[in-house]
């Protein structure tokens, strides 16, 4: 199964493991490369040193093409893209804003620069602005979403840019692969489905939260601050629902979610946390 993407990273199969904070470690992108996938370094909300510290992993752990996913709105971006140039990272994703202003930089070292889009407007701003592909990735992904479903998103992006397309949300089976490749993408984003895999160091109550999770135990919360966000119900969504419901400030639930992820992926903490 080869597309123009394959050619564009130098990977064998047309497949990205999805940036998902803390979980996606050195560990698990150079296992994923390793396997002729494209594996990605989650930046998330991390310092600079910890971002280049997993760069330095990967590259002792394989000598195939990887990635840095980086999130746009952390405090950290200006320090995490220097290490990301100085490194020359082979591909970076980004993530929550436009990556507009990087983008001659980035590729100046030679890095492809691979934003995730929600809606067709920015997929063609992408394109103009020298994005080597686009990502589109429909609310059915865990994590920070869009509005559009990956089925009403992709085709729409696909006629839009001449660039290649990666399809992402609600993909986690070969089925999924076959229905973005018939909507016009030419690769796809997982994100979820490598979260149980042995390489994924994150903590056992992480994964069996995953595993055990049935068709209505995800939820959105966090659509007041502009920035919804997908995960497991549990006790810490249900005080999200009441903070919006009572029409909190950004602030106040911005401050609830903070270092939760970090808890539930490193410390196993899935009962207070997403």
């Amino acid at each position: 199964m080869k597309t123009r993407l394959c050619k564009l990273l130098g990977i064998e199969y047309p497949i990205l493991q999805g940036g998902m904070a803390w979980v996606a470690t050195a560990e698990l992108a150079s296992a994923v490369s390793n396997a002729g996938g494209l594996g990605i370094i989650a930046a998330g909300n991390a310092p600079a040193d910890w971002v280049k510290e997993q760069i330095t992993k990967a590259k002792r752990m394989t000598n195939k093409p990887f990635g840095v996913n980086v999130m746009l709105l952390s405090p950290f971006v200006e320090q995490v893209m220097e290490v990301i140039y100085e490194e020359k990272v082979p591909v970076v994703t980004t993530g929550a804003g436009n990556p507009g202003k990087y983008i001659d930089n980035l590729k100046s070292v030679g890095t492809k620069v691979i934003p995730v889009i929600p809606s067709v407007a920015l997929a063609k701003r992408m394109e103009k602005e020298g994005a080597d592909a686009v990502i589109a990735e429909g609310t059915e992904a865990g994590g920070h979403i869009g509005q559009l479903t990956t089925m009403v998103l992709v085709p729409q992006v696909a006629d839009a840019v001449s660039i290649p397309v990666i399809a992402a949300g609600g993909i986690g089976d070969s089925r999924g692969v076959i229905a973005a490749l018939a909507l016009g993408a030419e690769g796809v984003q997982l994100g979820t489905r490598f979260i149980c895999s042995t390489e994924c160091t994150v903590h056992k109550n992480y994964k069996k939260a995953v595993l055990n999770a049935g068709d209505r135990d995800a939820v959105v919360t966090g659509s007041s601050t502009g920035h919804p966000v997908r995960s497991l119900k549990n006790k810490l969504t249900r005080e999200f629902e009441k903070l919006e419901k009572n029409n909190a400030s950004i602030e106040e639930i911005e401050a609830l979610g903070k270092g939760r992820l970090q808890a539930a992926v490193c410390e196993g903490d899935v009962v207070t946390v997403t």
